[in-house]
């Protein structure tokens, strides 16, 4: 008979090579996988655990891509910084809302919202952006209040479903400056960090991370970033690519998550 801590020590392990690989390939995803993955493989009992384990364990995972994405110069350094700068009083708040509301509810909304933003990326895939834009003195009157703005609603967002946000926060990028999708997804990395951080810490204080499950996860996610990172600089090569598989990663999470919530969703009908 297998040892249960063997196999939920392997399990963890695996789920984190996945949601590192997710968040090098797209900048997000790390959240919507590793809550899932948290309940229905690992095993972690109540949503909301799984949401305060997830966020810790995305938020160094992503520390990580970020990294690799930094060493490529994929970063918009100026603009992902006011982003997150901003975001992170939306996820401090978010966060508290989120922990009064069923862990359920919560993963049904998130599908709903996701397929939303998945439809708004595949109708802007045309779009290559702007690869010079930068935030300085110069731009500073036009591009900051859009990022300030934009940050703060995704930070909200991210701290209410108690995720990274990358699924948000590479449109709010991409909304409020016109950068290429590949430099949205190395700078919103550094807002999942910040976020995941800012909620983990939220949900820690309230008891409700499980420390080894996000060990093992981090651990896991040493594998990921790479590949992830080498996979999106060569899809980025192909004008469409890249965008046209981010929606469609977007728009079908979103739907197997409706599909699963669909009894927390008519409760609130």
């Amino acid at each position: 008979m297998p040892d249960p801590v063997l196999t939920h020590a392997l399990l963890a392990l695996a789920s984190g090579v996945l949601i590192g690989l997710s968040l090098g390939l797209i900048g997000g995803g790390g959240s919507i996988l590793a809550v899932p993955l948290l309940l229905y493989v690992v095993g972690v009992a109540s949503p909301h655990v799984a949401i305060g384990t997830g966020a810790l364990a995305v938020a160094a995972n992503a520390a990580m891509s970020l990294a690799l994405h930094a060493r490529a110069r994929t970063v918009k350094w100026p603009c992902a910084i006011v982003f997150a700068g901003a975001g992170v009083f939306g996820a401090a708040l978010g966060a508290q809302l989120g922990k009064a509301v069923g862990g359920e509810i919560l993963l049904a909304l998130f599908g709903g919202v996701m397929i939303l933003v998945g439809a708004a990326m595949f109708l802007r895939r045309g779009e290559g952006g702007d690869p010079a834009v930068h935030l300085d003195r110069g731009s500073a009157p036009r591009l900051l209040p859009p990022l300030a703005g934009t940050g703060f609603l995704v930070g909200g967002l991210s701290g209410f479903f108690g995720i990274g946000g990358g699924f948000l926060i590479v449109p709010g990028l991409v909304t409020a400056t016109s950068m290429p999708l590949l430099n949205a997804i190395g700078s919103s990395l550094v807002s999942v960090t910040v976020f995941g951080l800012t909620t983990a810490t939220s949900y820690a204080f309230s008891g409700l991370v499980d420390w080894r499950s996000a060990g093992l996860l981090i651990l896991g996610g040493l594998a990921g970033p790479a590949a992830g990172l080498g996979l999106a600089r060569r899809l980025s090569g192909s004008r469409q690519a890249l965008s046209v598989l981010f929606a469609a990663i977007v728009i079908s999470t979103g739907l197997y998550i409706v599909w699963t919530g669909m009894d927390a969703l008519a409760t609130l009908i």
